[in-house]
């Protein structure tokens, strides 16, 4: 396993990070995801033989919200 902190940009409450929270969770090879919108960060356990960090970062762009680099 590996966790990796992506810092998203555009929550503005806590349903903006279930949402985040889901979109992450539905992913192969996602442990665990711990999404904050006041920090508007997101910590992600995951296994990098199933899943790549854009394929994550995919994800939460497909659910609404932009990925700050």
């Amino acid at each position: 396993m590996s966790n990796i902190q992506i810092k998203i940009d555009g929550m503005t409450c806590g349903g903006c990070a279930k949402s985040v929270t889901n979109a992450l969770q539905q992913c192969r090879g996602v442990n665990s995801v711990n999404v904050d919108h006041v920090s508007g960060l997101a910590q992600i356990d995951y296994d990098p033989q199933q899943i790549s960090v854009q394929e994550l970062k995919t994800a939460i762009e497909d659910s609404g919200f932009d990925v700050i680099n």
